[in-house]
């Protein structure tokens, strides 16, 4: 699957996306150090061991490169819904990132997506790359992402799967 381009200086508005979270009672924050293993054992049942090492490296990046959506529960505590990391592998990529399969269609993955592309602006890229990403046509919807030729397989080539 071919790579995709991002330009960051034409990103949707999130206060959109703020708002949209938070009548659905979703927050999107950074995990803090405490969560490391939660988080990591959560990513890995839920998709793999090869995002959970991805996503750990965003973890410890410093600032943090890794987004969580969680909903507070009647009792008080946590649900992980899901994930987005950014400069994890490859300075300037995007993902791995994933919503649990019972919480997607309610906009959280394009919420996850739209926080990453601001952190990745943030650190002063102009543009973004996602790196193999399976559902094109979310990605053309969500943040205007084009299909970037002759990509594939990309940075990805040769590496070692579990």
């Amino acid at each position: 699957m071919p790579d995709m381009l991002v330009k960051l200086y034409d990103l949707p508005p999130i206060g959109e996306v703020e708002r949209e979270m938070a009548e659905k009672n979703i927050v999107i924050r950074k995990p803090i150090g405490p969560e490391n293993y939660y988080v990591m054992n959560w990513i890995t049942e839920h998709f793999s061991r090869t995002w959970a090492s991805e996503a750990e490296n965003a973890f410890f990046n410093n600032p943090k490169t890794i987004y969580i959506a969680c909903r507070e529960g009647n009792d008080g505590k946590n649900k992980m819904l899901g994930f987005a990391c950014y400069d994890a592998t490859v300075r300037g990529f995007f993902g791995p990132t994933g919503v649990a399969e019972d919480e997607r269609r309610q906009g959280i993955g394009r919420a996850l997506l739209i926080y990453s592309l601001y952190g990745l602006r943030d650190l002063g890229y102009g543009y973004a790359i996602i790196g193999s990403p399976g559902p094109i046509d979310f990605y053309k919807k969500s943040c205007g992402a084009t299909v970037i030729e002759g990509s594939e397989p990309g940075v990805y080539k040769g590496m070692f799967y579990s």
